[in-house]
Parts: structure tokens; C-alpha cells; sequence
């Protein structure tokens, strides 16, 4: 049972408040969704941009060894002298790294010594926390900050990367049980006005933020409207339906050659079966149900389903306005339905529904910097500041979110092509 924590980052509540709970609840929430797995799923890379388990559960433990341990303990002895090497994921400046496309061929070290060096790392920082060893001072504090909401990104890249491995294997396996999903219907699209105005943008309070959410700005807005929920998988079947993978006109050029040269007909995990839709889910192989939120589309066939609707996507200022009127609320991992569930009646949710959780929304608005943006110094700089290029953002979570890990300031971003996260459109036009 995941347990829900409330509307603030787990790095900063806990159920005894204080920093060491947090640090046991999360890494032990990692390791709860790596129990379904069997021994042989832990080491499986079923593409380039996706990580082994076994991988995921070690980085993540190199993280808190490098960037806190190494920095705040001359006591401390790494687990291992090549485990730097072998699980740094991308940062130059503390030295280099084994290739990330080849990260499933590492046989070696077994899935029970990488739970070894997890729990190595656990009773160190742990000890710092309790201050049984050097002070812990508020630097360090906030590496262990920064390692927990790092963590909680890597709980959702664990569940997306082995929803790719199940759903290339023909057996076609289920990752677990999950809760039966929400009965509905596809509720009426509304649009929803928003005036023109100078507007407030990123990060405000004192709580944990990512510091490509900062600084906090301001933007002109022009007056624009917003759909009242997602779009759905029976809306998305019409575009289908309607030759929208086969018409030039309705895509971007680079869009256009990626639907091309991958042959694509409809979302990822999509396949026909006795003449009905089916898709791939974290439950198992189920039939695709027209009210749910259509998921695992890219940038670039979401830019062509809303060219198709006459509309746009929001820019990612746009969404964050309208999500500032709304509840936190949404289907988050700790629901445990790892999968986005259909909207609620209108009468439940006046405003816009499901802005937050069920599905990652593309918006039109690449990945760059705030003004006044600056990167974290040392080799910290380098986990957001360094991919602002070619990257669109996209807002809101999704199921495999932590709910605690949230805010709506919060800016993920991904290449136009991906289709593994769980990622989804919402409509917008101008007023």
C-alpha cells in the first residue's frame, strides 16, 4: 500500500516531521514497486532511453553516496571503487560513465548486491541525519533534498520503463494487480476563458523546487481558452478514423518523418484485436476504453490531433495560470491505478478537470530558460540546465506520479518523439 502524504513534497513532511522519515519513506517506496518483479525482469533495457531496474535502484543510491556522502563524511568508504562509473548517469564534472544505451548488459552486479550497496548508503546518510558523525550542515540538508525529489523521479521512470519491457514481450505479462479502474463516460468538452493580463510565473514559497522552476517572472498572456478536461480515446479513434496518421498536411515536417519512418497508426501499446482496440497497460493487456485520457502519444501526434480539432496546445504559461485556480487533485501514483482514469461529471468539477495527474500534457512551449535563469553550481548544475535544447515541456503528472512530488509550477520536458511517458493533450485555443 503506497500511503498519501498531503499536498506538500515528501522532502519536507513526514508523518514524525522529520528529514530522516522522509529519506526511509521514499527509498523504501522505490523498493516497494521493484517487490512484483521477478529476478529476471531486474536487468532488461528494452530500448536506448529506458533503464534496467537494477540500474534505477543503484543510481539512485550513487546519487545520495556522491553528491551527499562524499562531500559530508571523510569517514565514509564507497561500496565499491567501479560503481561511480557504472551507475552516474550523465554527470561530466564528477567523471565519466558507462553508456546509457548499454546499461542492460550489465549481468553483473546482481540485483542482491545492489540491494546491499542501497542499504550501504542508507545506513550512512542515516547517520548523518541523526547526527551521529559531522554536522549536518544546511547544504548538504538540501542535497538530501534535491536526492529525494531525484529519487521520486526515478520511482515514475521505474514504472514507465518497465511498462515498455512487459509491453514488448508477446506473453504480454502484467507488472502487478492495480485497482479496478473508475467507471465513466466521456463527459461533454467545455472551453473555458481566461482574460489577457500580466502574470506571475514559477516557483513561489519556500517549499522544494527544481531550479528550472525559478526564477519566478512575469508574462503577457493574451486572452485564451482551455478544454475542460483531457482529450479522450474515443476523440483520438475519430482522428484515427479520420486518416489523421496518413494526412501530411495535419503534421510537422519532423513530426511527419517520424510518423513515417516508425509507421505509426496509433498511440504506443495500441493494437488491434478481433477488430477492437486494445492497448498495454501496467495491469496487463486490456481494452482501450473511450472515456480514459488518450496516453503515450508524442509532441508531434499531439500537435497533429489539435490541428485536426481546429485548436493548439496551451503554452505551458497558459496551463500554469488556469492550474493555479484548481485543486490539487488528481490520479496520482499513490492511487495505485497506474493507469489515467476518465474525467469526473462537470458538476463534480466546475473548473478545468484533470490538470493534475492521470497524464503528462504536452504543451506548445520548448524547454528553455527563465529569464535571470541561473544553473546550480558544481556538478548539480548539470541535472536540468544542460538539455535546454530541443525539449518541449510538458505539465501537470501523471499516474506513476508521486503525488508528494508535485507542485504546479513543476516543468518536465522531453524530445518531440517520445511516446513512453505517460503523456497526453489538452486543448487550447485562442479567445
Amino acid at each position: 500500500m503506497i500511503v498519501n502524504r498531503g499536498d506538500v513534497s515528501a522532502a519536507t513532511r513526514t508523518a514524525d516531521g522529520t528529514l530522516a522519515s522522509s529519506y526511509e519513506e521514499t527509498r523504501s517506496l522505490t523498493e516497494q514497486l521493484c517487490a512484483p518483479l521477478a529476478i529476471e525482469d531486474y536487468g532488461v533495457q528494452s530500448m536506448p532511453d529506458a533503464s534496467p531496474a537494477k540500474w534505477h535502484l543503484a543510481h539512485t543510491a550513487w546519487f545520495f553516496e556522491t553528491f551527499v556522502l562524499a562531500d559530508s563524511d571523510p569517514s565514509y568508504r564507497p561500496f565499491h571503487p567501479q560503481f561511480g562509473y557504472l551507475f552516474n548517469s550523465y554527470y561530466n564534472s564528477v567523471g565519466s560513465y558507462w553508456p546509457r544505451s548499454q546499461r542492460g548488459l550489465l549481468a553483473r552486479p546482481t540485483v542482491a548486491e545492489v540491494y546491499r550497496y542501497r542499504q550501504h548508503v542508507d545506513r550512512a546518510v542515516l547517520r548523518l541525519l541523526h547526527h551521529e558523525g559531522p554536522a549536518l550542515t544546511p547544504l548538504i540538508r538540501n542535497r538530501i533534498v534535491l536526492g529525494l525529489n531525484h529519487e521520486q523521479q526515478h520511482q515514475e521512470l521505474l514504472l514507465t520503463d518497465l511498462k515498455h519491457t512487459f509491453a514488448g514481450n508477446p506473453l504480454r505479462p502484467s507488472y502487478r494487480e492495480t485497482s479496478p479502474p473508475l467507471a465513466g463516460t466521456a463527459t461533454p468538452l467545455r472551453w473555458l476563458r481566461y482574460p489577457d493580463g500580466l502574470c506571475w510565473i514559477g516557483h513561489d514559497g519556500p517549499g522544494f523546487a527544481y531550479d528550472n522552476e525559478t526564477p519566478r517572472h512575469r508574462v503577457f498572456l493574451a486572452p485564451f481558452q482551455l478544454a475542460s478536461r483531457l482529450v479522450n480515446c474515443g476523440e483520438y479513434r475519430a482522428f484515427m478514423d479520420d486518416d489523421g496518421y496518413r494526412r501530411p498536411e495535419l503534421w510537422l515536417s519532423e513530426g511527419w518523418a517520424e510518423c513515417r519512418a516508425h509507421d505509426w497508426q496509433a498511440p504506443l501499446y495500441w493494437e488491434r484485436q478481433d477488430g477492437a482496440w486494445h492497448s498495454m497497460t501496467l495491469g496487463g493487456w486490456q481494452p482501450v476504453r473511450d472515456a480514459d485520457p488518450v496516453c503515450h502519444v508524442s509532441y508531434f501526434e499531439a500537435d497533429a490531433y489539435t490541428r485536426w480539432a481546429g485548436a493548439r496546445l496551451p503554452t505551458e504559461f497558459e496551463w500554469e495560470i488556469a492550474a493555479g485556480q484548481c485543486p490539487l487533485i488528481g490520479t496520482f501514483l499513490d492511487e495505485e491505478r497506474l493507469h489515467p482514469q476518465p474525467a469526473a461529471d462537470d458538476a463534480v468539477n466546475p473548473g478545468p478537470a484533470q490538470m493534475f495527474g492521470d497524464v503528462w500534457q504536452w504543451t506548445g512551449s520548448a524547454y528553455l530558460a527563465y529569464p535571470g535563469y541561473r544553473p546550480l553550481p558544481g556538478a548539480l548544475g548539470e541535472y536540468n540546465g544542460k538539455f535546454m535544447c530541443n525539449q518541449m515541456v510538458l505539465r501537470g503528472g501523471s499516474c506513476a506520479t508521486p503525488r508528494t512530488h508535485f507542485r504546479r509550477s513543476y516543468r518536465n520536458f522531453f524530445p518531440p518523439h517520445a511516446r513512453w511517458q505517460f503523456s497526453g493533450i489538452r486543448l487550447a485555443n485562442d479567445a
